[in-house]
């Protein structure tokens, strides 16, 4: 008898949590690396137009992740074709060195903003397309293969 309020207390947290919900999508890479040539493509088709939206990008990571930071390249293309291009970075370990996110083991998943308050001006097809930007110090040319990088993720959440 005990167990059935917090069974419903989980229930409830998980439905409560899950309104807000409006596209989440994940991508795996392949074999744990990332591609630089192999952008993350997610294709959202009449997001509602009467609201803003949040937008996030998640990364799952795992400890053979070589770096500290991600540089991330994303692209929102709009129903008429037109871009919005994003030079993203975010910290992947603090400076102890320590894995951010969340998870346990060598896993970790972040949940990283990327865009808040997005009205969609139209109906449409919208497609977002995320590509690693990683360099090594002094290098021109980037990181062809990034490892560490296990799937990467957009999620659409409603401001309402």
């Amino acid at each position: 008898m005990r167990r059935l309020p917090i069974a419903l207390l989980i229930i409830l947290t998980g439905i409560s949590c899950t309104d807000q919900l409006a596209y989440s999508e994940f991508r795996s890479t392949e074999n744990g690396e990332w591609d630089r040539d192999r952008p993350m493509e997610f294709t959202v088709t009449d997001p509602d137009t009467t609201r803003a939206h949040n937008l996030y990008l998640f990364v799952r990571n795992d400890n053979t992740f070589p770096y500290s930071n991600l540089f991330l390249i994303a692209e929102m293309t709009f129903p008429d074709g037109s871009t919005q291009r994003d030079t993203l970075e975010y910290e992947m370990a603090n400076a102890a060195g320590q894995w951010l996110g969340e998870g346990l083991g060598s896993v970790r998943e972040n949940k990283l903003g990327y865009k808040r308050d997005v009205v969609f001006p139209s109906s449409g097809v919208y497609t977002f397309t995320v590509s690693h930007a990683m360099r090594k110090n002094g290098n021109v040319d980037g990181v062809q293969s990034l490892p560490g990088i296990l799937d990467v993720g957009l999620q659409i959440e409603s401001n309402e």
